[in-house]
């Protein structure tokens, strides 16, 4: 179920809270190697990486999940480490792939000193905390070198969303009655993220919506199972079909925001 926070300009998402143990059944696979050596294929993470910082870069991925990321940029030539509090999760890919810098931690909360890391890659992580993101974005600060970089994506108010809203589309946020035992994310408003991290200290050096056939499609209301069944399809011609979408769709149903920000 999803409500429009008028006060934020934000989606509240309630389904089920996203705590360490239900990232934990998430990530139960039982090819975990296997997924994670995968993300050598990757295609977003590491060009993006490469475009703004030198091979040898230190660089976190907080909250890095089952780390195929973090490997990524590891086996590439970045000094790479992640973070995650998913500890089930953290402790098998320390076991499989002892050489990943990966450890348990809390990104609100770091255990790395200051100005550590040439880059910050954020992905999906500061929509899922119910009392908002300001500890995080602060850590993200506190941990980046001056003139290091900020890779942050998350849920946003695509122009869609926003038309939708415009139309009464979805039913009303009261803050008196948050469920946050159910919340799962935020779909955060842009411009507010970006005076934010502005705010504390960052410049905005780029922003670019991603995922236009998600976005479409979760808000495609009844004809959801239809673009569902495209959007799960795994065939050349199912995976070609939603990734030309994904481009064309992307300015104005882009489910995700990138924004790459420098610390001043």
């Amino acid at each position: 179920m999803r409500y429009y926070d008028t006060e934020n300009r934000r989606l509240v998402y309630i389904e089920q809270r996203a705590t360490p143990e239900f990232w934990d059944r998430q990530w139960e696979d039982e090819k975990l190697k296997k997924s994670i050596l995968a993300g050598i294929k990757e295609r977003f993470v590491f060009p993006t990486t490469k475009h703004y910082l030198k091979l040898g870069a230190k660089i976190l991925e907080g909250g890095c999940g089952k780390g195929h990321f973090v490997y990524s940029l590891y086996a590439r030539g970045y000094d790479a480490y992640g973070v995650d509090f998913a500890e089930k999760t953290v402790k098998r890919v320390n076991t499989l792939i002892p050489e990943l810098k990966i450890r348990l931690g809390d990104v609100r909360q770091l255990e790395f000193p200051d100005a550590t890391f040439h880059g910050y890659w954020s992905l999906g992580v500061i929509e899922h905390f119910p009392e908002g993101y300001d500890p995080i974005a602060k850590e993200m600060l506190r941990v980046l070198k001056p003139g290091g970089y900020l890779f942050l994506t998350f849920p946003y108010m695509s122009p869609l969303r926003r038309l939708k809203t415009y139309f009464g589309a979805y039913p009303l946020f009261d803050k008196n009655h948050f469920d946050q035992e159910h919340f799962y994310q935020f779909a955060l408003n842009a411009p507010d993220v970006i005076k934010k991290f502005k705010s504390l200290g960052f410049s905005l050096v780029k922003k670019k919506p991603y995922d236009g056939f998600k976005g479409f499609k979760d808000e495609s209301g009844f004809l959801k199972p239809l673009f569902q069944a495209l959007y799960d399809n795994k065939s050349f011609l199912g995976r070609a079909s939603t990734y030309a979408l994904a481009l064309l769709l992307a300015p104005v149903t882009g489910h995700v925001m990138l924004l790459i920000l420098k610390k001043k």
